[in-house]
This record gives C-alpha cells, structure tokens and sequence, in this order.
C-alpha cells in the first residue's frame, strides 16, 4: 500500500508535515480534509532500501531509549516537573547526540510545546519514532503520563527481545554459509593448484571429479572478476526489485513460505503486531492510529497489507478478525482470540496474551531452526570440502594401482 507525504497548515495558522498509508492520493486527501487540513501538497513516497554502516559509539541504541524511558517515568511519578527531569537525563547521557536531542526536547517544553510535540518534531524521528510519540500524547491527555512511560519501556526491551531472537537466526545460517564459501574458495585458489601441478607430470588421463575441482580452481584464479561482477549486479538488480511495490511484496511472501525461516518470521510478526497494538490500546491511542502505525512498524509487507485492511475494516464498522481472517497470513488462533477480544471488550488484554505465547513460540521455532540447521550445515560443509579432498586423492589412488599392478 503505498505511502502519502503530505504538508499543509490547520485552520490555526501552523504549518504541520506526516505520512499516510492509503490506497489512492484521493482517500489522502479526504482524511486530511477530515482533520480540517489545508493542504500545501501531497506527494507518493518512493520506497528505499537503505544499507548503512552501524554507527560506532555514536548512534542512540534500544536499550539507551528503554533506560531513559524508565528513568522518566521513575521521576514524573516522584512529582518531579517535566523540564527538570529531562535537565537531569540528558546531563546523565553519556552519548553525545541522545544529549542533545534530549536538551532540544527540554527546551521546547520551557517554551511552552506539549512533550509529545517537542519529541515529535522531525529532527528526533530517528529517536523517538511515530508509537512513542503517539503513546506519550495519550499519556498527557489522560493524565498517566508516567504509567504510560513505565509501558513503553517495557515494550521497548520486550520488542528488542525479540528482534534479538530472529536476527539470531537469521545470522546463524548465514555466518556457517559464509564459512563454507570462504573454506571452499581458499582451498580451491591455494590447496588444488598445488595438487594440480603435481597431477600435470603423470601423463595418464585424471578421473573427472579431479579435472572438475581443478577446473573449477583455475575458473576462480582466472576470472574472479566474473563472478564478483556477477555478484555486485545480481545485488543492484534485486535492490531495484525490492524497492518496487510488487518486487517488495513478491520477496517478502517468498520470506513467509521458506520452510522453518519463514516459520520463525512470520511468529516474530505476529508477536510484533499484537504487543504494538496491545501497547498503543490499553495507553488510549484511538485504534484506527494504532493499527496505522502497527503496519508500519510490522516488518513484512503482507503482514502490513492484512493490517491495513483490518483498519479499512474497522473504519466502516466491521471487526478487526474478519479480514485478517481472509488474509491467510495470521493463524487461526490467533484470529479466534482477537474476535473474543473484540466481543468481551478486553481487546488489548487479549493481544497482550497473544504476544506473551508468541514470544514463547519464536522461542521454540528458533531453538527448531538451530537444531535442524545445525547437521544440514554440518553435512554441507563435509560434502564441499571432503569432496574436493577425494577427488584430489583419486588420481593418486590410481597411481598406487598401477605400481602395485606392474610389481
């Protein structure tokens, strides 16, 4: 679905930006004109795929937010006013961006801002993202800012939890793969040629598996550049699919159907979107913003799709269950406890419980995707290597045969 930037000023005179994820620019244009927007312009988001270097010391990390977050909450219930607790955290901030968001954000609630538009101003987007922001303003309209701070801190260290737990994963079969491919390129540009130079004095004719791996080896010495020039396009290419809404929507479904990984991904997933939404429900975010900003936070392009078309739903007085129910992507279960959720009124209750066993559940598929990738690799690995091995030991065993044969 694609995503709408717009800017524009209220009836009061301020000049406001944001996003929208709507199906036309016409259904964006009517939901501003809704929240009596006068629109400057509205323009599609291109989609970008981003590949950056971690910053080192530098960047405000999940658990520096979760800290401060708590610590804030800690305060506001001590009776403690809004500008001296953040005097105090952002002198106790030991990295030197997060201190001077922080100090931004004190001094433009001295001047008299609310806390969720000092935090919500675009130059703190890469601090404090759209359910923080959102979750904080409930707080202040409801009076609960600290217990709201309590909420999101745990939310944040559950939600780093799990984003631990699949990056795991993912990075476990990677690094063994990688491991191999680096064991098999150094044997075949430093051991095989030694072996190769050996075989060229026998005159008699090599088995096939040898004249392959040596091949293969003199391929590699030969015309690397081929192949790293093959790896740089086959990576542009794909980065210019994946950008494409079609190219991110067909490679995200494929994530979903690989076996055991796509198991994983798509638990991690739900738990995701049923701890956002639990969050932003029982702090008071109106569910319409809270099943927008939940899709953009889900991480998969189908999941946001069925999110978004349980909002569509929602908007016109249905129930959340029914399309998501339709989508095929979210388990029956989880399904049925969302419509009791919604019939017994205890909808955030319910999808809390739903994240805690989901939480479980990505537990037990990691534990299921290391255990069964674990003799895979290991028998992957022995086949590369120890076939190369043979086959460089063959000729050798034929030589023997020979000797043995003429004595």
């Amino acid at each position: 679905m694609p995503v709408y930037v717009w800017k524009g000023r209220t009836t009061a005179g301020e000049i406001q930006t944001g996003e929208l994820t709507l199906e036309s620019q016409e259904e964006a244009l009517a939901a501003l004109r809704k929240r009596r927007i006068i629109i400057s312009s509205v323009r599609e988001k291109k989609a970008e795929m981003k590949f950056s270097m971690p910053k080192l010391g530098g960047g405000v990390t999940t658990r520096d937010l979760a800290i401060f977050t708590r610590q804030f909450a800690t305060m506001i219930n001590a009776g403690l006013p809004l500008v001296q607790c953040l005097d105090i955290l952002s002198k106790q901030t030991e990295k030197e961006n997060f201190r001077t968001t922080i100090a931004q954000v004190m001094r433009d609630v001295e001047a008299g801002t609310t806390l969720a538009e000092a935090l919500g101003k675009k130059e703190h987007s890469k601090v404090f993202d759209e359910l923080f922001v959102n979750m904080v303003e409930a707080g202040e309209a409801g009076g609960i800012l600290d217990n709201i701070l309590q909420r999101l801190a745990t939310y944040i260290e559950k939600a780093e939890a799990l984003k631990r737990k699949i990056k795991g994963a993912m990075v476990y079969p990677a690094v063994v793969m990688s491991v191999a491919v680096l064991a098999t390129v150094f044997m075949l540009i430093f051991i095989i040629p030694t072996f190769a130079r050996m075989f060229t004095g026998f005159g008699a004719d090599l088995p096939l598996p040898t004249k392959i791996v040596m091949g293969l080896s003199t391929f590699l010495r030969s015309y690397w550049w081929i192949l790293l020039g093959t790896v740089v396009v086959g990576a542009v290419a794909f980065q210019r699919y994946y950008i494409t809404e079609k190219g991110h929507m067909q490679v995200d479904k494929l994530l979903l159907r690989v076996p055991v990984m796509g198991d994983v991904i798509r638990k991690g997933a739900v738990a995701r979107f049923t701890r956002t939404l639990s969050t932003l429900i029982s702090s008071g975010v109106p569910i319409l913003n809270g099943l927008e900003i939940t899709a953009r936070t889900s991480g998969n392009r189908v999941i946001q799709e069925a999110i978004m078309s349980a909002r569509a739903s929602i908007r016109e007085g249905e129930t959340i269950a029914a399309p998501l129910r339709q989508s095929t992507v979210f388990p029956q279960m989880v399904v049925q406890m969302i419509s009791v959720g919604e019939e017994t009124g205890a909808l955030d209750d319910m999808l809390g419980r739903i994240a805690d066993f989901y939480d479980d559940e990505v537990d037990t598929a990691v534990d299921s995707l290391t255990s069964l990738i674990e003799p895979v690799m290991i028998v992957f690995m022995g086949g590369i290597v120890g076939g190369m091995v043979i086959a460089m030991y063959l000729p050798m065993f034929k030589l023997i045969n020979v000797v043995a044969g003429s004595g």
